[in-house]
Order: structure tokens, then C-alpha cells, then sequence
């Protein structure tokens, strides 16, 4: 698929936004594992999400599909999976992949976890090592997958993450459920905290105590009826497109408002953003409400380093493309996870914003944006990566010319629909 973007008009318009997808890969996981039926609306039917699904079912678990986003989960309780008659396939879903792990850590059968090329990148081993540690026996093909998992009796550990990562804490965290003794894991920052909070809403006895989460050994998880939250990195292109095209103002209701998600938020009201949140309740312990956006008049230069990198590692791709449009000169560093994302994101994302004619710099551990900078349309590649898909299609809206994003399916990842959403604001975007 490619995508062909020319420059826009104001954006206008009260739109809402699919369902926050590291929410929907846990609540139907977790659900799996309930004793009882949970009910799921506004679950994200985006591939990497139908991968968990396709998983899940595989795993024995009925689950019906009452419509697109709405789902049924009949749970079988913590111990109720069944091998699966084949290798598990995660296509290109990490969350997938290694909260499986975790979970399949406490199962006696085999179990095989495979992924596309681009999963089969991705480093493996930061969540093998815990789970070995507590007891499961677990081996990475040269770190990556395939995974073999096959578990059994698991002892509580205390397990100090070397990088923040929701994922490897998730696994270690759902390992924890089965152990024979609280399991705590201690992170060098904060990361998205979700787990937590969801397993927390199910029953299940989980505390915080500064960077050191806590978890005890459960006997059931509760089913829960969960409206999915709007997800909020999803939401950022839509910000990133008011921002930056004169005259527009956008609004988005439903978000996902977890302070661990809107590291993004802060850092571009730094930059001069004008971006309210407004916070209306609650949902399933995550706080939910709106944003609103108008265009920016000044956009300043700033650095991003340390604890804030984990809270906005997903939006680095549009941030970047915000850069070019700041005065001075933008720095990220502590960032070296971004390498290992669904493309290497400091790489690809250097490679295709010179490309429109951006000034940046590649370092290990980031990249150095230099500003205010005109953008020009031209042919870029998304390199199978969604987040960068999208970025590279807001980037278009601001270029001069026309810009045609290649190998843009992927945006179907994490965001189906974001072409009519963006058409339905204003921005000419067509499909080809």
C-alpha cells in the first residue's frame, strides 16, 4: 500500500481515536486467565492485537466476537490453557510475544513462539533470563525467536530491570502470579504501568513502593467488563498534525490519560505546544478524558534524556517530525531502545526525515534535530514500521509538494483507520 499526502488546510473537528493497544493485548490475556467471562468493548482489532487473539484461541480459550472491537472472553482460570497443536505465531507483536512468556513460564507443556522477520529481530533474552531465574526453562534461538518456553514450578525472585521495559516487567509480573513467594521487580524509571493497574482491578494483590513493583501469588483472577480507553500514542499524530498546520484546532475524547503514556504531552508543552488534557473518570483503574490541540505559534528546541524516554518511547517517531518545525536545537539521548523497535527507529527515522530535508544527527543512544527546518515532499519508506508510517504521513501534511509514504499497510498495526480519521479532520490523504 502506499500512501500519497498533499499539503493541508486547517484541521478541524471532535473525533475519538481506536483503543489503546497495550491495554487490549493485556485485558484479553488477562481475561483468558479469569475465572468467568469477560466482557471487552473498544478493543483495538489491529493486527498486532488479532495476534494475541489468534494466540489466546490457540491456547484453548474461547473467545466470541460480538462485533469488530467487542469481544467475549470465557476465561479457563490461572491454570486453564491448553497447549497449543502448533508453534504459537505472534506475527509482528513483541507484547505478544513476551507476555506469553511470562505466562506460559508457569505451564508444564512445550509451547513454541514464533514471529514475522521483523519480531524475529527483536531481542528475546531480556525476558528469558528473569524467567529462567525463577524456574522455567526457556531458550532464545541467538537471543530472538523462536522461543521455546516450557515452565513448571516457579520460585519468586526480586529482579532489578538493566533497562526500563513494561514488556520484560509484564512478564516477570504474570510469571509472579504462579511463584511460590511475592516476586518484585525494580526499575531503573518508570514505565507504562498498565499491568499493574489491570491485574490489580482483577483481584490480584500488587503494590508499588517507588521503582519497586511487588506482586503475590494468586489463586483466580475476576473477570472484568472494560471499556478500552482511546489510545493515546495514537492520539499524538492527530496533536502533532493540529500543531503544525496553521488554523487548526482538533479535539480527541475517550484518551487513555495514564501520566506514564503522556510523557509526549509534557515534553511539547515544553516546546511551546498549546495541548490541554482534561480528565473525565475512569476506566478498568486507568484514568480516561480528552485533549485539545490548536495550531502552535513558536515551537522551542528542547532536550530529552533519563526517565522521560520511557514514558514517550513510542512517540519519538512524530516528536522527531515536530523538531523540524522547533527553533534550535532538539536532543535525544538515552535512548538506545529505539534500535531495537520495530525498525531501528533512530536509523530509519535519520534516513527518511534528510530525505524531506531535515537537519538531524544519528547517535547510538539518539539523534540531534536542528531547526526550524522547511520540509519537501518526496518518496519515503516506512521500513514495515507503523509508528513511522504515520509520522512520515504528518510530516507530508507540513512538506511542500506532494509526499508518498511506500509500504504503508503496516499503519494497520496500531492504527486502523488512520487515513479516514485524518481525512475526516481535513488532510488530504489518499490510499493508493
Amino acid at each position: 500500500m502506499r500512501l500519497r499526502i498533499r499539503p493541508a488546510s486547517p484541521l478541524s473537528g471532535m473525533i475519538s481515536v481506536p483503543g489503546d493497544k497495550s491495554i487490549s493485548h493485556r485485558a484479553l490475556l488477562f481475561a483468558a486467565l479469569a475465572d468467568g467471562v469477560s466482557n471487552l468493548q473498544g478493543w483495538l482489532p489491529a493486527a498486532d492485537c488479532e495476534a494475541t487473539l489468534r494466540c489466546v484461541r490457540a491456547l484453548g480459550i474461547e473467545v466470541e466476537r460480538h462485533a469488530e472491537d467487542h469481544l467475549i472472553v470465557h476465561g479457563s482460570g490461572l491454570k486453564g490453557l491448553r497447549p497449543a497443536s502448533g508453534p504459537l505465531d505472534c506475527g509482528g507483536s513483541g507484547t505478544t510475544m513476551r507476555l506469553l512468556m511470562g505466562i506460559l513460564a508457569a505451564f508444564p507443556f512445550p509451547s513454541v513462539l514464533v514471529g514475522n522477520p521483523q519480531l524475529s529481530r527483536r531481542p528475546m533474552e531480556r525476558v528469558a533470563r528473569p524467567l529462567r531465574q525463577m524456574g522455567a526453562d526457556v531458550i532464545t534461538t541467538e537471543g530472538h525467536a523462536p522461543v521455546y518456553v516450557r515452565g513448571g514450578a516457579l520460585r519468586g525472585i526480586r529482579y532489578e530491570l538493566p533497562v526500563a521495559s513494561a514488556q520484560v516487567k509484564s512478564a516477570v509480573l504474570l510469571a509472579g502470579l504462579y511463584a511460590d513467594r511475592p516476586t518484585a521487580v525494580i526499575e531503573p524509571a518508570p514505565s507504562r504501568d498498565h499491568t499493574e493497574r489491570l491485574l490489580r482491578a482483577m483481584g490480584a494483590s500488587v503494590e508499588w513502593d517507588g521503582h519497586t513493583i511487588t506482586i503475590h501469588p494468586a489463586e483466580q483472577l475476576l473477570p472484568i467488563s472494560l471499556r478500552i480507553p482511546g489510545d493515546p500514542s495514537s492520539a499524538a499524530f492527530l496533536i502533532a498534525a493540529a500543531l503544525l498546520i496553521p488554523g487548526s484546532a482538533v479535539q480527541i475524547h475517550g484518551v487513555l490519560l495514564n501520566p506514564t503514556r503522556l510523557g509526549w504531552v509534557e515534553a511539547w508543552q515544553a516546546m511551546g505546544a498549546p495541548i490541554q488534557v482534561i480528565p473525565e473518570g475512569e476506566a478498568g483503574g486507568e484514568p480516561v478524558g480528552r485533549l485539545h490541540a490548536t495550531a502552535a505559534t513558536h515551537l522551542q528546541a528542547i532536550e530529552i534524556a533519563g526517565a522521560m524516554v520511557p514514558r514517550m518511547i513510542d512517540e519519538f517517531p512524530i516528536f522527531a517530525v515536530i523538531a523540524t518545525q522547533a527553533e534550535g536545537v532538539t536532543q535525544v539521548r538515552d535512548a538506545a531502545e529505539l534500535r531495537v523497535k520495530e525498525s531501528d527507529r533512530i536509523a530509519a527515522l535519520a534516513m527518511e526525515l534528510r530525505r524531506m530535508g531535515a537537519r538531524i544527527e544519528e547517535h547510538p543512544d539518539g539523534f540531534t534535530i536542528y531547526g526550524p527546518t522547511p520540509l519537501r515532499g518526496t518518496v519515503v519508506q516506512s521500513h514495515g514500521d507503523h509508528r513511522l508510517a504515520m509520522a512520515l504521513a504528518v510530516a507530508g501534511l507540513i512538506a511542500q509538494g506532494e509526499t508518498i509514504v511506500e509500504d504503508a499497510a503496516c499503519i494497520a498495526d496500531s492504527f486502523p483507520g488512520f487515513v479516514e480519521v485524518m481525512r475526516a479532520l481535513g488532510a488530504e490523504m489518499e490510499i493508493e
